[in-house]
């Protein structure tokens, strides 16, 4: 069956005191939204439209980063979810097929649950609501299920008492056909205390017009809604737990998994150790045997096979780590490609740069890549050597095998096997250091005495 996502994301949210659109707050180093659009695509949607209002020019520049396929429709009042659902009526015009209807602030939504759904509507079901079973359902609106079938949604204010002992809770997601979804709310009216249009309605109004409605249930941390800044923390909470388990259940060791921090793309392979209080940004990939060591962080990043990442390193985006490399302690790599058995082990920078297979950079190593206008390269081959506390002046290249003694700053290329030295020749001075010690002892005393 076809299907199509409308997603809504004109709230301003609030509550969550930002200027900032409400849907574009991150869990896991991604917005609340592309969460939500991820969650849909698991139906292999044919389109994907975005209900934008408060800030809808930045959540559509997030949803097109995230999926070229994304369209957008404007909600230019905010009068109520069928409203808001009505707004993508247009851009849905020539589709065919089920419509399902998420929110931009619900970012854990499984695929298990919107197969299920759909399932519901393949048994015969015209409109299917999502429901979930709530420890306190409070001022949730209920769903009133009889016989098998949904037969009513009601508002916590308007329930019996009867039914405020329902703890079947509305969700607000939804899928229908489209042609069934827009004539049901084409009926919908707004005679409410709010003066607004509820997509809830239209369980109603399918029932009068003889039509069926089924509800399926799910777990109430996949509806958790994000609200504010409160519900934003409960939501990472909720990501980086399901995210350790999975780890640890695929193969990961990790010494204090509370430590550990994901992001929504996070890629760990088979046997990886990764040690406490590490960082994934997104877009991280680390293959099978790699050890990330503590207190690192990882972005924009491949790691590969038996590396060892750390303790207290950098990697950011464009950094590919090939197997066995080493990357040490209070290293940083940006955009840079470290070949097999390459070692950066101390208190180096490497920036825009090729390290070949085997080379050694030593401590304190920098490749100068900036020139206060352009970024420049340095490629260091094989087996090369680079002694400690040395400078790399870019664009530079230093051949296979060629050696760079300790200290240097390095201007012009290396040819291969040659050894680089750019440094002052060391001069001593018999006797001056003592002499000059006295001198300042001298005039230390005799500031003091004045």
């Amino acid at each position: 069956m076809n299907t199509a996502l409308v997603i809504l994301a004109a709230g301003k949210g609030t509550r969550m005191q930002s200027d900032l659109p409400k849907v574009l707050h991150e869990v896991a180093g991604a917005p609340l939204l592309v969460h939500a659009i991820s969650s849909g695509e698991t139906l292999e949607p044919e389109q994907i439209v975005i209900v934008t209002g408060h800030g809808g020019a930045l959540v559509e520049k997030a949803a097109i980063a995230h999926t070229e396929r994304a369209q957008t429709a404007t909600q230019t009042e905010q009068l109520g979810t069928a409203h808001a659902v009505r707004a993508a009526e247009p851009a849905l015009a020539e589709f065919q097929g089920d419509v399902f209807i998420l929110y931009g602030d619900t970012p854990f939504i499984t695929a298990d649950t919107l197969s299920r759904m759909q399932a519901a509507r393949a048994g015969g079901a015209d409109v299917v609501v999502l429901g979930f079973e709530a420890a306190d359902p409070g001022n949730y609106g209920r769903l009133i299920v009889e016989n098998g079938a949904l037969d009513r949604i009601v508002e916590a204010k308007e329930a019996s008492p009867e039914e405020l002992t329902v703890t079947l809770c509305n969700s607000g997601v939804m899928c229908a056909d489209r042609e069934t979804l827009f004539s049901l709310l084409a009926e919908v009216r707004n005679d409410n205390a709010k003066g607004e249009y509820y997509l809830t309605d239209i369980v109603e109004i399918a029932r009068k017009r003889d039509l069926k409605a089924a509800a399926v249930a799910c777990s109430e941390a996949e509806t958790l809604g994000c609200d504010s800044r409160v519900d934003l923390a409960t939501a990472e909470g909720i990501f980086q737990a399901k995210a350790r388990r999975e780890a640890l259940e695929n193969g990961v060791t990790m010494h204090a998994p509370e430590t550990v921090y994901f992001s929504f793309d996070t890629h760990i392979g088979r046997d990886v150790v990764i040690e406490p209080n590490v960082v994934f940004g997104p877009g991280v990939t680390v293959e099978t045997g790699a050890r990330i060591r503590a207190f690192s962080h990882l972005e924009g990043c491949h790691v590969g096979e038996a590396a060892i990442v750390g303790p207290y390193a950098r990697l950011r985006p464009g950094t590919e780590l090939g197997g066995e490399t080493k990357v040490g302690n209070f290293v940083e790599i940006k955009n840079a490609t470290i070949d097999r058995g390459a070692k950066v082990n101390h208190l180096t920078y490497i920036g825009d740069a090729e390290i070949g297979e085997g080379a050694n950079i030593g401590a304190g190593t920098i490749t100068c890549n900036y020139d206060g206008v352009n970024k420049h390269k340095t490629i260091i081959g094989k087996d090369a050597f680079v002694g400690s506390n040395s400078s790399l002046v870019a664009p530079l290249e230093i051949a296979e095998g060629g050696y760079i003694a300790s200290g240097s700053v390095i201007t012009k290329s290396v040819g291969e096997g040659d050894l680089a030295i750019a440094r002052v020749e060391q001069v001593n001075k018999e006797g001056l250091g003592a002499r000059m010690v006295a001198k300042l002892r001298a005039a230390k005393a005799k500031k003091k005495d004045a």
